[in-house]
């Protein structure tokens, strides 16, 4: 098995823990931001190491109409959407076809902010979250997050993620105050393939890791 990569999501959790014990039972004003869906579970470990509170913070990537995998944006509450302008084929994005993307997205947006119960902005105000993610490739869901709970006026942003694309790390260090990446990776191009195991996570199982059943 190569060490290079990760058993599974639980297990990069468990290592980003090790990276984050200065933060450990600082539940008083901390808390683990989790970004759905996979990041719940890398987010479900270090809650649990650290003895934080863990909630979600919902966000959507934006995929080409021509290519589904491939994003070309993400949007966040607050009124946050992000467009890669310089993407292919962007000149063919209408205004009325960027209105009809964003209008699905926030759909599901919506929905899954209910589901997860996620955070009111009071909630969330004044206290120092760890913002987890499973893997950063293309860096549009985590730049949206990040600039969707800045508005929050938090004491502080930290971004952890198991694995990072190195390009995007002096862009994100201008959003956070703290980066823990464990694993930088020059052209990374899927984060599944740091993983043996990433199988797809789904509403039930968010749902039990926030309750504390998995």
């Amino acid at each position: 098995m190569d060490r290079s990569r990760f058993a599974d999501r639980r297990e990069a959790g468990e290592q980003l823990t090790v990276a984050l014990q200065a933060w450990s039972g600082c539940g008083a004003n901390s808390s683990v931001i989790a970004l759905p869906r996979g990041g719940v579970v890398v987010g479900a470990a270090v809650a649990q190491g650290l003895q934080l509170p863990l909630r979600t913070w919902a966000v959507r990537k934006l995929a080409d109409p021509r290519e589904p995998e491939v994003a070309i944006g993400a949007i966040a509450p607050g009124g946050v959407a992000l467009w890669n302008e310089l993407a292919g084929g962007m000149e063919q994005l209408t205004p009325q076809v960027r209105k009809q993307m964003l209008a699905g997205q926030e759909q599901e947006l919506r929905r899954r902010r209910r589901l997860y119960g996620d955070p009111a902005a009071e909630e969330l105000s004044g206290r120092h979250l760890i913002v987890v993610d499973d893997g950063i490739a293309t860096g549009w869901t985590a730049r949206a997050a990040l600039l969707s709970l800045r508005q929050l006026n938090p004491a502080s942003i930290v971004l952890a993620a198991p694995v990072c694309e190195r390009t995007l790390r002096p862009e994100l260090e201008t959003l956070v105050e703290q980066l823990v990446v464990l694993r930088w990776v020059h052209r990374l191009q899927a984060v599944g393939q740091w993983y043996d195991h990433f199988e797809p996570v789904e509403d039930e199982q968010v749902l039990a890791l926030l309750a504390g059943r998995v």
